[in-house]
């Protein structure tokens, strides 16, 4: 055998990514993807249900990265006209000279308006909070000084940060805590705040706070210049013509042209090491079978836990961490109506005049809906019928065979329309034309249980040669694409210049900064 033999475990953006570098660099490697489902993508797939589309979770295409940018343009160049719904409402948007027209090609990356808000007693908030007077008004003159207090409050009595609950409310005091963070980040986990480390906030919302609001409107009166915006989130991102799952399709595509294989409905069941540490194969079970495959590399974007629990001779404390690794699963409802009950009141212009947002977030305690999203407003091509009819995902936060996990699909349709109606997304069930239920494993890997110990099992594994450990689920870090991506970067690029040090893979997306925050010239 060669030593060019690479299996890579999961066929989702992080190990797309790395079988596609390694082919790319014609060393000769030869590379083999395995991935457990009958689809690509992991959660970054895209549904297709009767001709609409479903986006698992939402994913904006935005990165500060150069490399994946220049990446993600290789694949999906950007849009050089317009799509069909800025063209129909006349709306101004992003288009590069030369790119492909989304009405004459399917291979073309958007570029779309962000907006997500938050809704908080059948009311519209911005996402993250903003100063502007509807905020005001719509929390009214009592909970506007009951915030204003309670924030000074914060600022006088720092808690200390040793869970997101003191984290939230050093930044935002602890009235606009419970009113836009605790429910639903309960909700998310299904931990109190109380009980999740404090490093998930510092990875994800750095930069959101109070203080970081007044600031930008400040520097804004006094047009400030060159300094980092924290707070603000991105206005435009990108986005595929068919949803997050087409880049993964085409990249797929481009693994086999370029000589690797992808084995699909195969459950990595087993990862084989030798005695002196290193790792010699892995055993799958498709179709009934069990099957050998041999390796010189492996490359891991499965669950941290399933991959430890896989492997044979791990000592006993590693194992125990990994056993006890904590994940989130979800489901999502996609919901055709004729019509949404909710007003645009923005000055947005919309198709059918629905809300302009992208996604909503729920901070409601009748429901136990987390999120929902308005397909049509992600890209036009999402939608069968764009004129006359609205697709929404309805976004639950489960575990595994728990109450909703297990429901019948009938069953939990009717509970998550029945949540609309009780949110006034819809007036009645006479509104709704069809539904379609989709559940995904392991879609959030959770900062509580043994996570406070997980530097042990990442020394363990980093000591493993020829084991590289990326993306999300492979890292048990709550990363976006674009940082599961750099994770297959570094790890194709310590292969190619052989570097056993896995430092720099394990460092992406350690900056404690937010994801979506951009400087301001």
């Amino acid at each position: 055998m060669e030593k060019n033999e690479v299996i890579v475990i999961g066929a989702g953006p992080a190990g797309l990514t790395a079988a596609y570098e390694l082919l790319k660099s014609g060393k000769g490697y030869k590379v083999t993807v395995i991935e457990e489902t009958n689809y690509i993508g992991g959660i970054s797939r895209t549904v297709n249900y009767k001709g609409n589309r479903m986006d698992m979770g939402g994913h904006r295409f935005f990165s500060k990265v150069p490399e994946v940018n220049e990446w993600w343009e290789k694949m999906l160049p950007t849009q050089g006209s317009k799509p069909k719904d800025d063209v129909i409402l006349g709306r101004d948007c992003e288009v590069k000279a030369g790119g492909p027209d989304p009405e004459q090609t399917d291979k073309v990356m958007l570029r779309r308006h962000r907006v997500s808000r938050i809704l908080f007693m059948d009311k519209f908030y911005d996402y993250p909070i903003s100063m502007k007077p509807e905020t005001f008004r719509n929390m009214g003159f009592v909970n506007t000084l009951k915030v204003g207090f309670s924030y000074i409050g914060s600022v006088i009595h720092k808690l200390p940060e040793d869970n997101l609950e003191n984290f939230y409310i050093n930044r935002f005091g602890r009235k606009l805590y419970s009113m836009f963070f605790e429910y639903y980040t309960e909700n998310l986990w299904g931990r109190h705040p109380s009980d999740i480390d404090a490093s998930w906030g510092k990875q994800r919302v750095k930069g959101l706070s109070i203080s970081a609001v007044i600031k930008d409107i400040v520097g804004k009166v006094f047009g400030k210049k060159n300094r980092k915006v924290e707070t603000s989130l991105i206005e435009e991102f990108s986005y595929p013509k068919y949803g997050p799952g087409q880049l993964w399709e085409i990249t797929a595509d481009e693994v086999r042209r370029l000589g690797g294989s992808i084995i699909m409905n195969a459950t990595v069941n087993r990862i084989h090491k030798s005695q002196d540490g290193i790792l010699t194969g892995v055993s799958y079970e498709a179709e009934g079978q069990e099957i050998e495959l041999p390796a010189d590399i492996i490359i891991s974007s499965m669950p941290l836990k399933d991959l430890v629990v896989s492997m044979n001779d791990v000592p006993a404390d590693e194992y125990r961490i990994a056993e006890g690794l904590p994940y989130r699963d979800y489901m999502t409802l996609g919901v055709l109506v004729k019509k949404l009950k909710l007003e645009n009141k923005t000055d947005i212009k919309t198709m059918g005049n629905i809300v302009p947002d992208c996604w909503v977030y729920i901070q409601d305690r009748r429901v136990k809906m987390g999120r929902f999203q308005i397909y049509n407003n992600w890209s036009p091509y999402m939608v069968k019928d764009l004129e006359n009819t609205v697709w929404v995902g309805l976004e639950y936060f489960v575990q595994e065979n728990d109450e909703n996990w297990s429901m019948a699909d009938e069953d939990f349709a009717k509970l998550a329309v029945d949540e609309m109606i009780t949110l006034g997304l819809i007036k009645s069930r006479d509104d709704v034309l069809d539904s379609h239920v989709e559940r995904v494993k392991k879609a959030y890997p959770a900062y509580f249980d043994t996570y406070d110990e997980i530097d042990k099992l990442v020394r363990y594994l980093s000591d493993i040669p020829n084991l590289y450990c990326v993306g999300r689920n492979g890292q048990h870090r709550y990363n976006n694409i674009d940082h599961s991506m750099c994770t297959s970067f570094e790890a194709v690029k310590n292969i190619l210049n052989g570097v056993t040090d896995k430092t720099n893979i394990w460092s992406v997306n350690t900056e404690e900064e937010y994801h979506e925050t951009k400087s301001e010239a």
